[in-house]
C-alpha cells in the first residue's frame, strides 16, 4: 500500500510539474481520503492548497490552507510556494503578462517573475538619468568608480558589502572579479566635484541626508528628523529620502506620518522594493496587516530575494490563515474580521476559473501597474530595519484614532507632496539644460597630467581620474598614483583598465566639439606609430632572426611605453637591433611581431615575440625615450638556371652538415635549446619561396654559439648562396675544435 501511495504521491508531484494542477490537486485529495496516518496530513493539504492556488482555483485553495492550519498552525515552508506564487504573479501582471506562470521549481516551487528591468537610472524623467546610481535609483552622491569603469554611492556599495556578505557585483555589467576590498575604494574627485558644481543644491541634499543617518544611528532621532525635514524641503524628487524619514517617524510612532512618506516614495519611485518595504512596515503598526501583505508582495515581486519582505510576508500569511478559536486574547480580538475580509478581498479579486490576478492593478501603482523592474535595489538606510514582530501588538491589529486637527494639517501636507510631484520634473529638466550649458567648463574634465580633455579616462581605486595613456606611462616609473602617492601595484596587474563610463559619458555628450579635436590629436599621433618604415620603435638589446622566437623581459620604463604603443596601434612590431657604442645600435636589425604579453604587479612584463623581417636602418632617431629609425626591408636574390641547381646541392650538404652537429650536442644542451627555441625546421620544399630563405637557416644561427657581431653580417646577406657558404664555415670551424677537443 505504501508502494501505491508513493507511486501516486509522484504522479502528483510530476503533474504538477508539468503545469496540470487539476490533476494534482485531485490526486492530492485522493490520497487524503484514504490516508490513515493524521500526522502525514497537514502536508498533504498544504500540497493540494498550492495545486489549487496554481490552478486558479483561489478561493479554494485558502479554504484549504485554512483547513491544514487547523490541525497545526502552518509554518513558513508550508507557504514557501503560495508566496513566490503571490508575488510573481504580481511580476506578471505589472509587466503586461497573461497572468500565466512560469512552471514551478523542484517539489512545486514557482519561480520569481521574469520581469524586465528598466535601462534607465533612478532619475530618470527628471533630468538626472546621467547621474544616478543603479543601487538606489537616486541622484549619485559620492560617487565611486569600480575597476570596471561603473560608478555607484560609496553608501550603497558599502551596504551591499556588509548586508549580502558577498563580494561586490557590479549592478551594470555584473563583473565583480576585480572588486575586492571594496571599503577601500574612495570617492572619485572630479565626479563628485563636477556634481557638486552642477547640482549644488542636490548635493546639499544628499550631505544632509549623511548628516541625518549619522544622528539617527547616534539615537538622536529628533534632530536627524529635522534633517530629512529640510533635505526633502530642497530635494522634494528623491524617494530616499521620504524613505529613510518614513523610518524615522516610525521610530518616533508617528505612524500616519510615516505611511505618508512611503507612499510618497512609492509614488517617486515605483519600482523600488525598498519603498514597499517602508510602505509594509508602516501599515503593519497601524494594524493594516492585508493591505502590508500586498506590499511586501509586491516588493518580492521586484526584488525575489528580499529577505525582510519575505520574512515578513510569510510571517503575516501564516497570521492570516491560523484558525480563529474562542481562545483569542483580548488584544487581537478583531482578527477574524481581518481574515474574512483578505478572504473577501481575495475573492473579489479574482475570477476562479480565469488566470489569478492577485490584486486589482489599481492597488499596485499609481500608474496602475508594474512595470519592469531595477537590477538591485537599494538596501535599508539610516540604520537597520527591525522585523514587525517587535513592535507592540496593539499598534499590529488596531488603528489608532487621530485627532481632526491632525488629520486637516497632514491633509494639507499631503496635498503639498501631490503639487511637488508634478512640478518638479519640469524643474529638474530646466536645471540640468542650465547645468550643461551655463557651467560646464572643459576644465572640469581636463587630465591632470597632460592637462587636455580626458581622452579614455580611468579612474584609480584612491579615486583620481588621468587619461589612459597618461596613468600607463606614469605608472611605468613608479607604481603609485600620480597625485596622491597611494601604491597601486594590485591595481596595476588587474590590466587591461576599463574607462570611466560616466565621465567618458558626460565629455561625449556635452563636450563634444572639445571631443573631436581631442580625438583628432590621438588619431594623428597614432598615424605616426604605426608606419613600419618610418620612426619604426627599436628595441635595442640581442640579435633576432626570421622565424625564431624571442622572449622578451621588459623592465625599463621606455621600452614598457614602446610595447604598449605596438599593441595600441595595432602594428604588434617594433625591431630588434645590437647596440653599438658609435652610432647606438647596428645598422642591421630584424622586425619582432608580439605574440602575446604577461604583466606582473611591479608594472614587469614578460613579451613573447617571433622574428619577421630584416632591414637596414637608414636614419637614426628618438622618441620618449627609447631608439626609433627609418628602415628598408631586405629580401633574398632569386637566382635561376645553373645557379638555382648548385644553390640546391649546396642547401642539401649544409642541412644534412647541421644535423650532425645537432645530433652531436648532449641531451640537456639539445633538450634546452628545442625548450627554447623549439626543434630545427624541415627543410624547405621551395629554396627561394621566403624573401628570407629557408628557416632552419636563422633557427641554426640562433642556436649556433656566435656572438651577436659574429651573427650580424648573416642579417645583412640578401643572398642565400653566401649564406649558406658562412653557416658551413662555421660547422667545419666547430668539427674542428671538437676534434682538437679530443
Amino acid at each position: 500500500m505504501g508502494t501505491e501511495s508513493e507511486s501516486m504521491l509522484q504522479l502528483a508531484a510530476d503533474a504538477f510539474q508539468s503545469n496540470n494542477f487539476d490533476l494534482a490537486a485531485d490526486i492530492y485529495e485522493c490520497q487524503l481520503a484514504c490516508l490513515g496516518d493524521p500526522g502525514g496530513r497537514q502536508e498533504l493539504m498544504v500540497m493540494r492548497a498550492d495545486a489549487l492556488a496554481f490552478g486558479g482555483k483561489f478561493t479554494e485553495a485558502f479554504d484549504a490552507y485554512r483547513q491544514a492550519s487547523e490541525t497545526e498552525r502552518l509554518r513558513p515552508i508550508h507557504l514557501t510556494n503560495l508566496i513566490e506564487y503571490l508575488s510573481s504573479s504580481i511580476g506578471e501582471q505589472g509587466a503586461g503578462g497573461d497572468g500565466r506562470h512560469e512552471t514551478p521549481r523542484k517539489g512545486g516551487q514557482v519561480g520569481a517573475a521574469a520581469a524586465g528591468r528598466p535601462t534607465g537610472g533612478g532619475a530618470a524623467g527628471f533630468g538626472y538619468e546621467d547621474f544616478s546610481c543603479r543601487i538606489c535609483l537616486s541622484f549619485l552622491f559620492e560617487p565611486v568608480t569600480l575597476p570596471c569603469g561603473h560608478c555607484f554611492c560609496k553608501k550603497c556599495l558599502e551596504r551591499e558589502r556588509k548586508e549580502k556578505e558577498l563580494p561586490v557585483m557590479c549592478k551594470e555589467c555584473g563583473d565583480g572579479s576585480r572588486v575586492a576590498g571594496v571599503q577601500s575604494y574612495r570617492v572619485d574627485v572630479v565626479l563628485s566635484n563636477l556634481l557638486a558644481k552642477w547640482f549644488p543644491t542636490l548635493h546639499q541634499a544628499g550631505r544632509l541626508r549623511r548628516e541625518g543617518n549619522a544622528l539617527y544611528a547616534e539615537r538622536k532621532v529628533e534632530a536627524a528628523l529635522d534633517k530629512y525635514n529640510r533635505a526633502t524641503l530642497i530635494a522634494p524628487m528623491d524617494h530616499i529620502l521620504f524613505s529613510n524619514r518614513s523610518q524615522i517617524h516610525s521610530s518616533l510612532r508617528h505612524y500616519e506620518k510615516a505611511l505618508r512618506d512611503a507612499e510618497m516614495a512609492c509614488r517617486l519611485m515605483p519600482h523600488w522594493s525598498k519603498g514597499h518595504v517602508r510602505k509594509a512596515q508602516a501599515l503593519v503598526s497601524l494594524g493594516r496587516t492585508e493591505e502590508a501583505l500586498r506590499e511586501y508582495l509586491v516588493c518580492l515581486s521586484i526584488e525575489p530575494d528580499c529577505r525582510l519582505a519575505n520574512v515578513e510576508a510569510h510571517r503575516l500569511l501564516c497570521d492570516l490563515l491560523a484558525p480563529v478559536t474562542g481562545q483569542v486574547p483580548e488584544h487581537i480580538s478583531d482578527y477574524a474580521n481581518v481574515h474574512t475580509s483578505f478572504k473577501a478581498h481575495v475573492k473579489n479579486s479574482i475570477s476562479i476559473d480565469t488566470p489569478p490576478q492577485i490584486f486589482r492593478p489599481s492597488l499596485l501603482s499609481p500608474e496602475g501597474g508594474l512595470g519592469p523592474t531595477p537590477p538591485a535595489p537599494e538596501r535599508p538606510e539610516g540604520g537597520e530595519v527591525k522585523g514587525q514582530g517587535n513592535m507592540d501588538h496593539s499598534f499590529l491589529l488596531k488603528r489608532k484614532h487621530r485627532s481632526s486637527e491632525e488629520e486637516e494639517d497632514e491633509g494639507q501636507e499631503r496635498r503639498d507632496d501631490h503639487k511637488r510631484v508634478k512640478s518638479e520634473p519640469a524643474q529638474g529638466t530646466d536645471q540640468l539644460s542650465s547645468a550643461a550649458s551655463g557651467t560646464l567648463d572643459p576644465a572640469d574634465l581636463e587630465c591632470s597630467l597632460c592637462m587636455r580633455l580626458f581622452y579614455e579616462p580611468v579612474t584609480t581605486p584612491c579615486g583620481h581620474t588621468f587619461c589612459l595613456r597618461c596613468l600607463e606611462r606614469c605608472l611605468d616609473h613608479n607604481p603609485k598614483c600620480p597625485l596622491c602617492k597611494e601604491e597601486l601595484s594590485e591595481y596595476l596587474v588587474q590590466r587591461p583598465y576599463c574607462k570611466t563610463v560616466l565621465t567618458e559619458n558626460l565629455i561625449s555628450k556635452y563636450l563634444p566639439s572639445e571631443l573631436i579635436e581631442r580625438q583628432k590629436i590621438h588619431q594623428e599621433e597614432m598615424a605616426e606609430l604605426s608606419n613600419l618604415n618610418k620612426n619604426v620603435p627599436i628595441f635595442v638589446c640581442t640579435m633576432a632572426f626570421p622565424t625564431v622566437p624571442c622572449p622578451l623581459h621588459i623592465f625599463e620604463p621606455c621600452y614598457r611605453l614602446m610595447i604598449r604603443r605596438c599593441i595600441e596601434t595595432g602594428t604588434n612590431s617594433f625591431g630588434m637591433c645590437l647596440g653599438d657604442n658609435l652610432k647606438g645600435f647596428a645598422d642591421y636589425g630584424c622586425l619582432l611581431e608580439i605574440g602575446d604579453v604577461k604583466f606582473f604587479s611591479d608594472g614587469r612584463s614578460v613579451v613573447n615575440t617571433v622574428g619577421m623581417r630584416r632591414f637596414k636602418v637608414v636614419q637614426h632617431s628618438e622618441r620618449d625615450g627609447y631608439n626609433m629609425a627609418d628602415i628598408e626591408y631586405l629580401e633574398d636574390v632569386k637566382v635561376e638556371g645553373l645557379a638555382e641547381r648548385e644553390l640546391h646541392t649546396l642547401h642539401d650538404a649544409v642541412y644534412d652538415q647541421a644535423l650532425v652537429w645537432v645530433n652531436s650536442l648532449k641531451a640537456e644542451q639539445k633538450d634546452r635549446i628545442e625548450g627554447h627555441f623549439g626543434p630545427m625546421p624541415q627543410k624547405d620544399s621551395e629554396l627561394q619561396q621566403s624573401p628570407n630563405g629557408p628557416s632552419w637557416c636563422w633557427w641554426l644561427l640562433a642556436v649556433l654559439p656566435l656572438e651577436g657581431r659574429a651573427q650580424l653580417p648573416f642579417l645583412a646577406l640578401t643572398s642565400l648562396k653566401d649564406r649558406l657558404s658562412g653557416i658551413r664555415k662555421v660547422l667545419l670551424f666547430m668539427a674542428h675544435s671538437r676534434h682538437r677537443g679530443h
